[in-house]
């Protein structure tokens, strides 16, 4: 198994809330450059950096003007080739973001395409004309506040689309052009010595071709995400999309050792058609987010486990992702108590697994007063429980002001957390039982063990409260086996025959010395985690 980002770990990076190098509140990539040390010492492979390109930031830097050069903000095309020069360096690899359903409004195309009908680039966005009584074209909506998603243009009297803010416009990758100068972005940065890309909302990018209204939900009800009055039929996930999926793939294999990966919540049947076939595939990691939006219970995780095995073409590798820049945290969603077996299955599951900054310590989402928010998800949609503010808040690296985001007297663009002075990474760093210590410690051990990476995986039980399943074929010497107790009591769980009598306890999420380890079965205190191994 050759292929680096099947045994990578791959560490996601919001970049305003990372490290701030220059003094102003907000994370850069001098920042980034900075923490690498830290980065490597922890164990990490590659970094996934969220958008760093120059934009309005109506939607912090999803809303390009400039897909090949960065924002001042973060610094300077200069500065990230001395970043991903250092990265190497430090034997990691480095993933950009690459947003390809749309641009700023202020995008020199989108400014050229509403200049004029006869634009030569008027047919690089959507432009659609008014229902006869002057409606948008279809029933179409904004994924930011659930109202249309065409907006008019009172200067050439069209409507053109965002599938999210206004200042956002969709292109039209159904022009060749478009493509073409799409491509070019990612060549340009493959060039430069980027690793890979994570190809944001890539299930969005082509759109029914006919325009036709989507289906609208008989299960949308006041309080929910107002966007889901209809079902996105044909806005997401529409049969061609496949065609855009290998135009991404086959540009990235003009390369050497480069990985894609698409952003895309859909049913694990679904995702596995985003892996293509051995003779046209796609992405070569379709992200995998159903641990973000399922219940975390032993059922629940077993169930997905066992699917995912089984839906995954031969040809595909599996990834798991537990928190992301858009979501809660995982430790606000599973309880701060879970935290340590999230990622005791994180990094002992067969597949990619993606850390979010922060997690790794334990942190959870930090609520964000009402005078602070940021986040035009939750300004446009107040109160739903939208907002995205409260999961990227800037990381803590030690007990002093700002918790070493920032400098003091600066006031960080999002609040760090009145927690940040008990939990950062300098006190966690000195302490073994802590939860960055454990993971630490995981990702060693996945290194050391083969078994971790590339042994089968197969869920044993997942009855009650306790989650079981192996590494590797039974009875071989590399096997091992994982147990979480998803409850707050002590459990007891049967080991499988060939652990009766040879388990050997490598790691306990209370990362201490105690534990009840019998000649069939185990004690598990509450909320604990093992891996296992058979003794030689």
């Amino acid at each position: 198994m050759t292929e680096w980002w099947k045994r990578a770990i791959i560490y996601h990076i919001y970049p305003r809330s990372f490290m701030d190098a220059s003094g102003d509140g907000i994370g850069d990539l001098q920042g980034i450059r900075q923490r690498l040390d830290y980065l490597q010492w922890l164990g990490i492979d590659a970094i996934w950096i969220s958008p760093v390109y120059p934009s309005p930031m109506a939607d912090f830097g999803y809303d390009v003007t400039d897909h090949c050069d960065i924002d001042p903000m973060f610094g300077s095309v200069a500065d990230m080739d001395d970043l991903i020069a250092e990265a190497h360096r430090h034997s990691i690899k480095v993933i950009l973001d690459f947003v390809p359903n749309h641009t700023s409004n202020e995008h020199p195309w989108f400014l050229e395409s509403k200049s004029s009908r006869d634009n030569p680039k008027r047919d690089w966005y959507y432009w659609k004309d008014p229902k006869p009584d002057g409606s948008p074209p279809n029933n179409w909506l904004s994924r930011f506040d659930g109202k249309s998603a065409w907006k008019w243009d009172e200067s050439t009297g069209q409507y053109y689309l965002h599938t999210f803010l206004e200042e956002q416009p969709d292109l039209n990758w159904r022009n060749p052009e478009v493509k073409e100068a799409m491509l070019d972005i990612l060549r340009f940065w493959f060039r430069r010595g980027v690793d890979g890309f994570r190809v944001d909302v890539s299930y969005r990018v082509m759109k029914d071709a006919g325009f036709a209204d989507n289906p609208v939900n008989p299960d949308w009800k006041p309080g929910m995400d107002p966007s889901f009055r209809v079902t996105e039929q044909n806005t997401k996930n529409t049969a061609d999309i496949h065609l855009f999926n290998r135009w991404i793939r086959e540009t990235a294999d003009e390369f050497e050792d480069k990985v894609t990966i698409g952003e895309m919540n859909l049913s694990l049947p679904q995702l596995a058609r985003h892996y293509g076939s051995p003779e046209r595939p796609e992405f070569h990691l379709p992200f995998n987010f159903r641990l973000i939006f399922s219940a975390w219970e032993a059922r629940n995780v077993g169930a997905l486990i066992t699917e995912f095995e089984a839906t995954v073409p031969e040809h595909g590798w599996p990834n798991w992702v537990l928190s992301n820049h858009d979501q809660p945290r995982f430790a606000t969603r599973a309880g701060r108590e879970q935290a340590r077996n999230g990622y005791l299955f994180l990094l002992t599951v067969r597949g990619t697994p993606t850390i979010y900054y922060g997690d790794e310590l334990g942190m959870q989402s930090v609520p964000v007063p009402q005078d602070k928010v940021q986040d035009p998800w939750e300004l446009l949609s107040p109160g739903l429980g939208l907002g995205r503010d409260p999961v990227r808040t800037p990381m803590r690296w030690d007990a002093g002001p700002n918790a070493g985001f920032c400098p003091a007297g600066i006031e960080p663009w999002l609040p760090v957390g009145d927690d940040a002075s008990s939990l950062n990474v300098e006190t966690a760093k000195a302490d073994p039982a802590s939860m960055l210590s454990m993971v630490k410690t995981l990702i060693r051990l996945r290194r050391e063990h083969e078994v971790l990476i590339s042994g089968s995986c197969t869920v044993l039980s997942s009855t009650g409260d306790v989650l079981q399943y192996r590494r590797g074929e039974p009875g071989s010497d590399s096997t091992m086996l994982v147990l979480l107790n998803f409850s707050p009591d002590e459990k007891s769980a049967d080991l499988p025959a060939d652990f009766h009598g040879s388990a050997e306890i490598l790691l306990s999420t209370e990362m201490d010395g105690a534990h009840a380890l019998r000649d069939s079965s185990v004690v598990l205190r509450p909320n604990e985690g093992l891996l296992l191994r058979r003794k030689r």
